[in-house]
């Protein structure tokens, strides 16, 4: 999954997603998506982003690998997840953009805040939220 910021650094794109039992709002979730067998990580991200959004990823760089246990609609899920930074091209639109989901599926493309405190909504996987800041300072 991919921690992608925008121009100044401040923001980074995310999926919008519906609302579940456990998120009533709905919740944002990292770009991109599962490794396929014979691909290693970094040509998934690549490959998703592609998928997704239509764009190139470049400065790829692994921040984390990360175990996630997580519940959606009642139901447990279990994923290893590689969360990556880099710049997107080109950069989804503020407003209006996109991803089409591997079930076919549109879901919006948001900016959120690097600085998650303010943000209402929750990120998953839940480790993102910790990497937004420090690459933010990263970035300053």
């Amino acid at each position: 999954m991919l921690l992608a910021p925008d121009g100044a650094g401040t923001a980074h794109a995310v999926s919008l997603n519906p609302p579940t039992t456990e998120n009533p709002l709905g919740y944002h979730r990292l770009i991109g998506g599962s490794v396929e067998l014979g691909e290693t990580h970094r040509h998934a991200i690549r490959r998703e982003v592609r998928e997704e959004l239509g764009a190139d990823v470049h400065d790829l760089e692994l921040l984390e690998v990360v175990e996630n246990i997580f519940v959606i609609d009642g139901v447990v899920g279990h994923e290893v997840v590689f969360v990556h930074t880099g710049r997107l091209d080109p950069l989804p639109a503020t407003t209006g953009a996109t991803l089409m989901e591997s079930d076919g599926s549109v879901v919006p493309v948001v900016w959120r805040s690097l600085d998650d405190e303010t943000e209402p909504l929750p990120l998953y996987p839940g480790v993102a939220g910790g990497w937004g800041a420090r690459l933010r300072r990263r970035l300053r």
